[in-house]
């Protein structure tokens, strides 16, 4: 089961964050992608990177589904491919010059997630009574706490916080992070653009998502708007 839902916020006038999947008999792609770039760029990068990345899995899936290695080569080629498809858009017209993308892709096939990541949108796991972060911020922030120079609750008020180190279609080649986990009966997988982590602490997301799973998506919304809504927020939850 999956749950999708965004929402443009209280600060902006235009929804830039995308959100898609394909559900088949054997394997399931979930994608996030939050747009940045002046006017509706910010929109095209993000929808073409989604539709790209998803479309790239769905068309190769087959023939690279008989080992691990071959699925994360998948991922990472599919990235890679929507990277090009948004940079060469970007270079088309002047209005779209400098256009960018997070992208965010969940490949769920055999009892493992294989998971795709470029940006500071985020995919979590809850298990039992634990909510993880499987991915790891692009961020100058990121940065900052890797080093020491901050602390993790510094970075949830740093000014530079949506600055990013790592953006989809901004250049023309792009290295995603891959990862792979294992994904289990009972698990719940969350997919979210910032919009939601930087309205709403991690304790509180799993907290929310514990006391209703039904309406958890709805609730988690509602609170990020509530919390002032500064941005655009997309949340998916795979059940």
């Amino acid at each position: 089961m999956v749950a999708i839902l965004t929402d443009v916020g209280n600060s902006r006038s235009l929804n830039e964050d995308f959100a898609s999947y394909i559900e088949k008999n054997d394997y399931s792609v979930y994608v996030v992608a939050d747009g940045m770039g002046g006017h509706n760029a910010g929109e095209v990068a993000s929808r073409m990177a989604v539709e790209s990345a998803r479309d790239y899995i769905h068309k190769h899936f087959a023939k690279n589904k008989d080992s691990k290695e071959k699925l994360e080569t998948l991922l990472k080629d599919a990235i890679e491919y929507a990277n090009s498809v948004v940079y060469k858009k970007a270079q088309s017209k002047e209005n779209l010059r400098g256009m960018g993308t997070t992208l965010d892709v969940c490949l769920i096939y055999n009892s493992r997630i294989y998971i795709g990541h470029v940006g500071d949108s985020r995919v979590y796991r809850i298990r039992k009574e634990f909510m993880r972060r499987l991915t790891k911020d692009h961020s100058y922030v990121q940065t900052l706490v890797d080093d020491g120079t901050i602390t993790k609750e510094e970075a949830y008020s740093h000014p530079k916080k949506n600055m990013l180190t790592k953006a989809l279609g901004c250049v023309e080649t792009v290295e995603p992070d891959v990862y792979t986990k294992t994904f289990i009966k009972d698990d719940i997988i969350l997919m979210c653009s910032d919009g939601l982590t930087n309205m709403i602490r991690e304790e509180e997301i799993s907290k929310i998502i514990k006391q209703d799973k039904e309406k958890a998506i709805e609730n988690l919304v509602k609170q990020a708007n509530d919390n002032g809504g500064l941005d655009n927020i997309t949340v998916v939850i795979i059940m």
